[in-house]
């Protein structure tokens, strides 16, 4: 009850302090950029930075003045622009000073990722989308949220920018949407929507797993009504080199399908595992899935038995490792990981050292032909220890052990 009223007093204090002294200000000193382009809105509790930045390459494929703004990188056109951000939604001054940028190089498109966070918080304060979509809401956040209907009220009001928003009739979330949104145009998608034939094959082709092909349905959706040509729109399907950090190969000599993804919830742990373990089944000769993962401290503590639950049940093998701990002790998750467990115990392996649960995997416990799933940091450069972010990739470290060295996080005395 104390979080649920402190959370509603917060709203306000975010409006005058993020939306009106910082968002105002800003949209005054750059001159309203935000009125001078065409923006589209991305959210979703998974898949939206893939969807993100799915639809911007589509739009530059159909040579379109697009920049782009996610969690993993922001663009402005083919190049790469350091914008120093270390969240999904920036800071309405820095938006705001990057939208100018866009005008001023005259930019037409913006694909925006949009968190719940920043949605509450007024971060797109000034943000006028004339389209939003969204990938699905799952249980995700509430330890900031509160509960599932507050996460899914934010959601909503990321959606109610836009005059039309793209929705996954799918989802859960598809009833409480639809009639919020009343006054919205809607647009579906779900699994059974029917493309053409050459747009199917070609979604089928680039992304075998099945929440992938989900993102670029809803990638599609909002091309069509961009106005994006299906011919432009498949060429884009198919030159996309995908996101570092999600699904992403790593190549070895061990003849391991070592695979770095950014999970970290029930719903995509679960999606992915199921998807590695569907490729090992094609496969002549049938390895082995082997998950690595953690749950981030001070995060929905509600989660950690059920992810624990999910990975017992579809890997052959889970070790539970580090994963942000912040102020939290290790072992502490990880005991908790195990409470959902009532069967396949002697499928859990406990290494409280991310570092030595990855190694372990690949030099110990896999064998040639095994699927190594290390998940949950993805992209991330950095492993938060009680309040100290100490460098830390994933993709570094695997390569690292591989080259035969022992990485870890080197915490400070």
């Amino acid at each position: 009850m104390y979080k649920q009223i402190l959370y509603k007093i917060k709203r306000p204090y975010h409006l005058i302090k993020t939306g009106l002294l910082n968002g105002l200000k800003s949209e005054i000193k750059n001159g309203f950029p935000a009125k001078k382009l065409k923006i589209i809105t991305i959210t979703g509790t998974d898949g939206k930075t893939t969807s993100t930045t799915l639809l911007y390459h589509v739009l530059k494929t159909a040579n379109k003045k697009v920049a782009l703004l996610s969690t993993v990188a922001a663009y402005l056109g083919s190049k790469a622009v350091d914008t120093g951000f270390h969240v999904t939604t920036p800071q309405p001054s820095d938006l705001q000073k990057f939208m100018k940028e866009m005008v001023e190089k005259k930019y037409e498109y913006l694909v925006l990722e949009v968190t719940s966070h920043g949605s509450y918080q007024f971060r797109d304060w000034g943000v006028k989308p004339i389209l939003s979509g969204i990938t699905n809401i799952a249980n995700e956040h509430l330890d900031y949220h509160g509960n599932y209907h507050e996460y899914l009220k934010a959601k909503t009001d990321i959606l109610k920018k836009a005059p039309t928003a793209v929705l996954n009739s799918d989802d859960y979330s598809y009833q409480f949407l639809i009639k919020k949104l009343n006054s919205t145009n809607l647009v579906t998608y779900s699994k059974d929507s029917e493309l053409p034939k050459k747009v199917q094959k070609s979604i089928q082709k680039r992304f075998p797993e099945s929440y992938n092909q989900m993102n670029a349905k809803l990638v599609y959706a909002l091309s069509k009504l961009l106005h994006i040509d299906d011919k432009d729109f498949i060429k884009a399907i198919d030159s996309f080199e995908g996101i570092p950090g999600r699904m992403q190969i790593i190549p070895n000599k061990k003849r391991l399908n070592i695979v770095v993804d950014f999970a970290h919830t029930p719903q995509s742990i679960r999606s992915v595992l199921r998807t590695l373990k569907e490729q090992i089944a094609q496969k002549e000769t049938k390895g082995r899935l082997i998950a690595v993962f953690g749950c981030a401290g001070q995060r929905d503590s509600g989660k950690r038995p059920v992810m624990g639950e999910i990975a017992s049940k579809i890997a052959d093998y889970a070790i539970f490792t580090a994963e942000d701990p912040r102020d939290e002790d290790v072992w502490s998750i990880i005991r908790q990981m195990k409470e959902g467990l009532k069967e396949n115990h002697n499928k859990i392996i406990s290494i409280a050292q991310r570092g030595e649960a990855i190694e372990f995997a690949i030099n110990q416990l896999a064998k040639p032909g095994d699927t190594i799933a290390i998940l949950g940091k993805g992209h991330e450069q950095s492993m938060c220890y009680f309040g100290v972010e100490y460098p830390w990739n994933d993709v570094d470290a695997i390569n690292q052990i591989l080259a035969g060295k022992h990485p870890r996080v080197k915490k400070k005395a």
